[in-house]
């Protein structure tokens, strides 16, 4: 019996996703990118668009900084079968420089693969925020000391208002499973905030607060954010971004500058 409904329950979720009224996907290029909120929009149906990006981070203990360089961070997102459902592939690689001798100790790696499903729930209505759903993991082919070793379910929720014709308001609640330093499991929380700002027909501006917050893990720190940036859409297309961020708390990160390019296809 509870295998019958479970089947029903899956196909009854299949008619909705093709019988439910578009949640808005227009024309305008949207990206999740360079803020750390995704947005509630997929690329639609039939549609193909790579995010890539560098950001250099910035951390000091005591009297050493360690820098990390993250090349490329491709994320490469396909809408596929419905209007409201996109498939997303992303890593990127990344070489870490620890000052803590005079020629500094450099590690280079490729991160986890990152794979996931955005799958568009609702558009706005009045004060109730437009809505979608991502259900996504890290699969375990890294490299060195920037693999998990293992693969990583998580999942987010995502939701954005439109305050006005320039102002919107957008936030993301996810938790994803994580490995601490002894290869123990816990569970990682993650919230954000972000404002953003059309200032002219192809340009905008936000500002964001995001934090991640570690559960069931021994000594285990929270870290939050605070970041801002700046896009610009060069044609329908194609657009480019740059961000700046800052940690607020000890168990943060201190900063990190960034900057990235999104290209669409249609």
């Amino acid at each position: 019996m509870r295998l019958r409904c479970g089947r029903a329950l899956l196909v009854l979720a299949g008619l909705w996703l093709l019988a439910a009224p578009d949640t808005g996907q227009g024309q305008s290029l949207v990206a999740d990118r360079p803020d750390f909120t995704e947005a509630t929009s997929t690329v639609g149906l039939g549609g193909f668009q790579l995010e890539l990006g560098y950001t250099l981070g910035l951390d000091t203990n005591g009297e050493f900084t360690t820098r990390v360089h993250s090349y490329g961070e491709p994320l490469l997102r396909v809408g596929v079968f419905v209007e409201r459902l996109e498939l997303r592939v992303g890593t990127t690689a990344v070489t870490q420089v620890a000052e803590a001798s005079p020629t500094g100790v450099v590690t280079s790696g490729l991160e986890d693969l990152y794979v996931g499903a955005k799958i568009a729930l609702s558009g706005q209505r009045g004060v109730l925020p437009a809505t979608a759903i991502l259900p996504q993991m890290t699969v375990a082919t890294g490299t060195g000391g920037f693999s998990a070793g293992r693969t990583l379910p998580g999942f987010n929720f995502l939701y954005s208002w439109d305050l006005n014709e320039t102002l919107s308001l957008a936030g993301s609640t996810q938790v994803n499973a994580a490995v601490g330093d002894m290869d123990e499991n816990y569970s990682e929380w993650a919230q954000s905030l972000s404002w953003g700002i059309a200032t002219g027909q192809r340009s905008g501006v936000y500002a964001e607060w995001y934090a991640f917050v570690p559960a069931g893990l021994a000594g285990g720190r929270a870290e939050h954010y605070l970041n801002s940036g700046l896009t610009w859409l060069a044609n329908d297309d194609l657009q480019w971004d740059v961000r700046i961020g800052f940690g607020l708390n000890d168990g943060a990160e201190d900063m990190y500058v960034g900057a990235g390019v999104v290209m669409r296809v249609r």
